[in-house]
């Protein structure tokens, strides 16, 4: 009992311990709990596209003019690509100080299945925003698309007659009401799917956890560097000195996502609990959040695209080919552009790489070389993630006059 009335981030820390523990020393019954992080997962999944419809439509309702509108996507894409920016540089400072591809073995890499397949580029991924039919994006699941329409439908249904205009409000208002009780349902059970998650994934790789580490142990650090420094001196000091806020504290209300976000590695599956935590512990508006917090799980991803402008380097280094100036500022560029659309397309990560690859005439091999510790440190990026789309939603609230308790 005494568990249960602990805050939801404490339960969410005991459990990652006990699956590390579980995972570890009882791989041979770890069957016996995974399906708790399924179950979770596919709950988590379940209320994504309906949370971003009814959010997004609903948001961009009641902000009543285009004006109201351009004025906050303006802001909101301007934090986005900013952020993204110097998350890219952080990751590109350190990875040509550290240097951590040279004298890498070679044998280490692992072998690509269908990379060829799914080699893209960048227009591609843009192609992908408008979908051709919105019901085929919403099975695939192709949520840059179902953000483009939401936001096309809000708009216009600020546009038709006040009989249409007060049903359909009423209606997406609702919907997005119900679909907060959902997720507020779904949330209670965090610490349980977080046991199922963590605990599957350390006994998949607690056999080879040492000599991973001591292959990679200086690309992994590199990274992990990079993100930290982006994570705890970056973003602080855009939320206080742009946002005028309290960015610890802001840290604080947010742990049950960030511990969320690094247990599933999903931006998308740790949405719900993001705008729960931005709107009741931080106080930003439902206004705000709606519109931010969709978009920003799916085009602001700072700490991917560190990340894979670190692994492109990497491979770079590893592989003893210098980079110029010019080719060094193609990845930055790259990576930004790629890290927008990422998430519509089907392995995302590895066709986020090839496409930087493929710009600065990398060999696309390469990609098997960070495989080993892809996951590890995907963990820790997705939190980043999520971490600067609240900061962003911090910082546009104050920028519209909003009293928040941070």
């Amino acid at each position: 009992m005494q568990l249960l009335k602990m805050k939801l981030h404490w339960q969410i820390l005991i459990a990652l311990v006990l699956a590390v523990i579980f995972g570890y020393y009882f791989e041979n019954q770890i069957a016996y709990v995974a399906w708790m992080g399924e179950l979770f997962l596919r709950a988590l999944k379940m209320i994504i596209i309906p949370l971003i419809l009814s959010s997004i439509i609903s948001g961009v309702t009641s902000m009543g003019s285009s004006k109201n509108l351009g004025r906050l996507g303006v802001k909101t894409i301007s934090y986005y690509i900013i952020t993204s920016l110097l998350a890219i540089s952080t990751g590109l400072f350190l990875v040509n100080i550290i240097k951590p591809g040279v004298g890498v073995d070679m044998g280490f890499a692992q072998k690509v299945e269908g990379l060829a397949e799914t080699t893209g580029s960048v227009s591609d991924i843009f192609v992908r925003m408008i979908p051709e039919n919105v019901i085929k994006a919403m099975v695939e699941g192709n949520i840059l698309a179902i953000i483009f329409f939401s936001i096309l439908f809000g708009y216009f249904i600020t546009r038709v007659k006040n009989s249409y205009k007060e049903k359909l409000t009423n209606f997406f208002d609702a919907v997005f009401e119900v679909m907060m009780k959902l997720t507020m349902f779904i949330i209670k059970f965090t610490p349980f799917g977080i046991f199922g998650i963590v605990a599957k994934e350390v006994a998949r790789n607690s056999d080879q956890l040492m000599s991973i580490a001591g292959s990679m142990g200086i690309y992994m650090l590199t990274v992990i560097i990079a993100l930290s420094i982006h994570a705890f001196i970056t973003l602080p000091l855009l939320t206080r000195f742009i946002g005028k806020a309290k960015p610890f504290k802001h840290f604080r209300n947010m742990a049950s996502p960030l511990l969320t976000a690094f247990s599933t590695s999903s931006s998308s599956a740790t949405l719900p609990l993001t705008i729960d935590a931005v709107e009741n512990n931080s106080g930003v508006s439902n206004k705000i959040t709606s519109f931010t917090l969709p978009l920003g799980a799916t085009i602001n991803m700072d700490g991917t695209a560190l990340y894979e402008c670190v692994a492109a380097m990497f491979i770079a280094q590893v592989y003893g080919i210098e980079m110029s100036v010019t080719q060094q500022a193609l990845v930055v560029i790259t990576a930004l552009l790629a890290s927008i659309g990422a998430a519509g397309i089907p392995m995302a990560g590895l066709v986020m790489i090839t496409v930087i690859l493929t710009a600065v005439n990398l060999p696309l091999e390469g990609v098997g070389l960070i495989l080993a510790v892809d996951r590890i440190l995907d963990m820790y990026r997705t939190s980043i993630n999520v971490w600067s789309d609240s900061c962003g939603a911090v910082i546009i609230a104050k920028s519209e006059k909003e009293k928040l308790k941070v």
